[in-house]
């Protein structure tokens, strides 16, 4: 998976490609999240993810495929094959039952994750030392 470190353009901030790693176990919360609203295809799949994510998540064939399979593998995704927009043989991929239940439970771990790196970055000043016991 791409990405890219904050740049200001204009009011926007923007992230600078190449400079954003992201933490192993993204991409499968990601791939989760954009099934939420339906099956989708592979390439619907990384679309969305770029788009949601104002062009900062770019997601690579070589990323996606293995994490759809080892997703499938889990049993968190089902797959079947149907015809996308343009008519194409296409491998379409929904949530399952347990693959909702984990989503539940990633996005409380990512917003837990989130909320205690803001509190390091946004601290001014040092915590308090640890009182001996």
């Amino acid at each position: 998976m791409r990405g890219f470190p904050l740049k200001q353009k204009g009011n926007l901030l923007r992230i600078e490609k190449s400079k954003l790693d992201l933490f192993r176990g993204t991409l499968d919360v990601l791939i989760l999240k954009a099934l939420v609203w339906g099956p989708l295809h592979g390439y619907a799949i990384t679309s969305l993810i770029r788009r949601q994510s104002d062009d900062a998540l770019l997601v690579e064939e070589g990323t996606l495929y293995p994490a759809l399979w080892r997703l499938e593998n889990k049993k968190l995704l089902e797959a079947e094959w149907g015809l996308s927009e343009n008519n194409r043989k296409a491998k379409f991929y929904r949530l399952t039952t347990e693959g909702r239940q984990q989503l539940r439970q990633e996005t409380k771990t990512w917003e837990a994750y989130a909320m205690a790196v803001a509190k390091v970055l946004g601290a001014v000043q040092p915590p308090l030392p640890e009182e001996s016991a």
